[in-house]
């Protein structure tokens, strides 16, 4: 047996020819022995070791760091903070392994799809197999509801459509004709002689040949591209960064004071005590903590909106989304044809032939027959019981027409609708012909889908000696869905561009892309025949103008996200079918549809249970907000983070003594940085957050201006706490300046937490809104403050505290107001500079 790489390119008889095959099947024997050689027709899984999956989800820097930080807080007898540590470290890692799980359930829904039982021929009889023992050269049997089980080859086909939406998006079905013969290089959604694996058949009946089953499928090639590795988020890519940044300069300033005590004549049991102590002071151990809570209060707050969140660093991928590569039908459209215009040669008889050259029964059926019935009306039910039904046509793939006769007056009629270029062969109105072309023509050139209808006597039963008059032609659309124009705008004013992936024709797809405002003159609209005939280069060259790609496969969409992404795109990807899979899996945000296949919803990141791409655009505002939090938790964990370690080093430079117990340094990273963090996921806008351009990948968290800012506080409360702590050592007792000190910073770190809610506008510029913007974080405060007073008053021999007394809290309030000013003074500066550049 020989089978051929391109059987559609086959007549069937050299097919059977080559496969030694006939139309009466196979015997036992022979089906016996190919499944020997080619298997079982089951798409195969990848084997994944459960526990190396596991694993692989500490790979991180950040987790590496934490679980040095949570190893040290248990070695300092600091249990509550080294178990928080660790149980938070579990729990990501949980959540990304049960993600990796449920990716895996895609292949088991693919699998799903071509699990059946299948009617064959064999040894001349028909039998029902389970359509994992189909073998190439069976004889199969296909008909209305059936799920095709494998690539055929059809023989024999009897109004058979087939709804290929599974593999190429389009939601029209598509009908099919044995005998023809198609070009080497027809691309799998014109492949109008074959039935492709996991297609469903919607009407009609057909015999055909299995060519292919299992891994040669064509489903099964999307499949593979399943089993990809997921990208890591833009969340986890720029921690991982930034992490390795922080943790760099932190161990230089630790070494250099380790040093520098050790050259002080220091004990080695003090010096490891402070490094450690500063080592977990300046190690973020909240940031998971915060961020977790950031994406999961957000995951809730998007599920208010019927959008679900499967992975939750992805709740931030949204905010860094620039491009959305959307699918028209059910996202940006109904998903439901609707009549747009109409050329009607006379008015009553167009209504006629639409209701009764139709089967649609209350508003169900075929999209072209409900959207006639529709369009006619009241009079739809009216007119199909004043004119009884004597014969129906089922559509005709070789006339490409349906049509039905009945009695009308006594006098029996056919009805005939379908593709123009077929009923004019048949047209006896020949005089308007020139005149129906041309509207014709012009009704497609709108991207609509254009039918005919005509009506004639009824003589014969044979098509070909039919004779109607043509009496109207209808253009249908499926209609853009409610929102969708203001959330295109919408999104483009934030820098994101929305791009329409469909399978539908480029006609149709610009017209609806134009329509809400997705294509505009001068964009470019690519098919995918014109895809495949570009290299790389070429489609590099060409991405930024094109905002619709049309006619095109899973493999295209598949290469258009690999192909944005090279350019450093974020690309958020909308699915619903087998087809969607690996562009799903591809992209940074797979987005499925609540309605869509267990296949897509498992590979996603996001769910939506309502199919509107305003829904995404609002989604992406609030993966903003969370962004901006991030960044903000960054920023206040940071400057918290490195103060210390600036105090303790320029203090040792100065020759001065330790201003710090190692003990109050652990105090100050529990009470003045977690007092405060848990409060920021609760943070409120500032702005509109989508009046702005996407931040670059690398400048998300940590860019040059939120450097020199971090920079510029660690400086303020550093400098301005070693010169306090110096005049004090003048004035007071080391133990005095100390404890003084000791108060002051965690105060400090409280002022510096209170300006961080705000990044682009001075505290004071709008004060309603700067106690507003967060007030959960005045109760952290309030925690704070008596958390403090129990270390100063009730627990002083612990943490070498004095009293507070009129010059320790005039001292104290002077470090909170040189903070709080130095800052506010940076900010009024950067706004006032803003405003004049604009």
């Amino acid at each position: 047996m020989i089978i051929p790489e391109y059987p559609h390119f086959e007549t069937i008889d050299s097919l059977a020819e080559k496969m030694e095959i006939s139309k009466e099947g196979l015997s036992s024997d022979s089906a016996q022995k190919n499944l020997s050689i080619y298997g079982l027709n089951e798409i195969k899984e990848k084997k994944h070791n459960i526990f190396i999956l596991f694993l692989s989800q500490f790979k991180s820097p950040l987790v590496y760091v934490l679980l040095a930080a949570a190893l040290l807080s248990l070695f300092l007898e600091n249990i509550h903070e080294g178990i928080l540590i660790l149980i938070i470290l579990l729990f990501n890692s949980f959540i990304g392994f049960w993600q990796e799980l449920k990716a895996l359930g895609s292949i088991q829904a693919l699998k799903k799809l071509t699990e059946s039982k299948t009617k064959v021929k064999r040894d001349h009889q028909v039998r029902i197999i389970p359509s994992s023992e189909l073998v190439p050269g069976d004889v199969i049997l296909l008909s209305e509801g059936d799920i095709v089980p494998a690539d055929i080859r059809l023989f024999e086909t009897n109004g058979f459509v087939i709804d290929e939406s599974i593999l190429t998006g389009e939601s029209l079905p598509v009908d099919k004709d044995a005998k023809l013969t198609l070009p080497r290089d027809t691309l799998p959604y014109e492949m109008d002689n074959m039935a492709l694996s996991g297609t469903t058949v919607t009407k009609g009946n057909a015999e055909g040949y299995v060519v292919f089953t299992g891994q040669e499928t064509y489903l099964a090639s999307i499949s593979s591209k399943a089993e990809e590795e997921s990208r890591d988020t833009p969340l986890s890519k720029a921690l991982e960064a930034f992490i390795k940044k922080h943790m760099f300069v932190v161990m230089i300033l630790i070494s250099i004071t380790g040093l520098l005590t050790f050259f002080e004549g220091k004990e080695i049991v003090e010096i490891i005590y402070l490094v450690i102590a500063l080592l977990v002071a300046s190690v973020p151990e909240g940031l998971p903590i915060v961020i977790t809570l950031v994406l999961t209060i957000g995951a809730m707050t998007l599920s208010l909106r019927k959008a679900y969140i499967r992975h939750l660093p992805s709740v931030e991928t949204l905010g860094s989304t620039t491009v959305i590569a959307s699918d028209k039908t059910g996202t940006i459209t109904q998903g439901n044809l609707k009549v747009e215009e109409v050329f009607l040669l006379h008015d009553t008889f167009s209504h006629t032939v639409s209701s009764l050259a139709n089967e649609s029964i209350e508003g169900k059926g075929d999209p072209v027959d409900t959207a006639l019935a529709l369009w006619v009306g009241e009079s739809y039910k009216d007119i199909r019981d004043k004119y009884p039904r004597v014969n129906l046509y089922p559509f005709d793939t070789k006339h490409r027409l349906m049509a039905s006769s009945n009695m009308m007056e006594k006098e029996h009629k056919i009805f005939v609708k379908g593709a123009f270029e077929s009923l004019k062969q048949f047209a006896t109105n020949l005089d308007t012909l020139e005149t129906l072309q041309k509207e014709h023509d012009r009704l497609a050139s709108h991207g609509l889908r254009v039918i005919a209808l005509g009506m004639g006597e009824h003589t014969t039963d044979e098509i070909e000696k039919w004779e109607i008059d043509i009496v109207g032609l209808v253009g249908f659309i499926d209609p853009p869905k409610e929102g969708v124009l203001e959330a295109v705008n919408k999104a483009q004013k934030a820098g994101v561009k929305v791009m329409m992936v469909t399978g539908d024709n480029a006609l149709t797809a610009t017209a609806v892309a134009r329509s809400v405002n997705i294509y505009k003159e001068g964009d470019l609209v690519v098919t995918g025949k014109e895809l495949n005939e570009m290299d790389d280069e070429e489609l590099t060259k060409i991405l930024p103008k094109v905002t619709v790609w049309a006619r095109v496969l899973p493999e295209h969409k598949y290469r258009i996200v690999k192909a944005l992404q090279k350019n450093g795109e974020i690309v958020a990807v909308t699915g619903d079918g087998v087809n969607d899979v690996p562009a799903l899996k591809a992209a940074d945000l797979g987005i499925a549809m609540g309605e869509g296949t267990d296949a897509a919803k498992s590979t996603a990141n996001m769910v939506l249970a309502d199919n509107n791409l305003s829904v995404i655009v609002e989604a992406i505002k609030q993966g903003r907000s969370i962004a901006n939090n991030i960044r903000k938790t960054i920023y206040f964990l940071l400057t918290t983070s490195l103060d210390e370690v600036i105090l303790i080093t320029g203090a040792i430079l100065m020759a001065l003594p330790l201003p710090l117990y190692p003990i109050q340094i652990l105090w100050i990273n529990l009470v003045a940085n977690s007092a405060l963090d848990k409060t920021f996921p609760f943070l409120k806008d500032e702005e509109d957050v989508m009046k702005r351009a996407p931040s670059k990948l690398h400048e998300q968290f940590l860019d040059k201006v939120q450097l020199l800012r971090v920079f510029y506080v660690v400086i303020v409360i550093s400098i301005g706490a070693l010169f306090l702590y110096a005049w004090m050592l003048e004035h007071y007792t080391k133990e005095s300046a100390i404890s003084t000190l000791f108060t002051a910073f965690i105060i400090a770190t409280w002022v510096n937490g209170i300006q961080s809610l705000k990044e682009h506008e001075p505290f004071l510029k709008n004060i309603k809104t700067s106690l507003q913007i967060n007030p959960y974080i005045f109760y952290g405060i309030g925690i704070g403050v008596a958390l403090q007073l129990c270390a100063i008053y009730l627990l002083s021999d612990l943490f070498h505290t004095l009293p507070l007394n009129s010059g320790s809290l005039t001292i104290i309030g002077i470090m909170a107001l040189w903070v709080f000013g130095m800052i506010e003074i940076r900010k009024w500066g950067e706004y006032l500079w803003k405003k004049r550049k604009h």
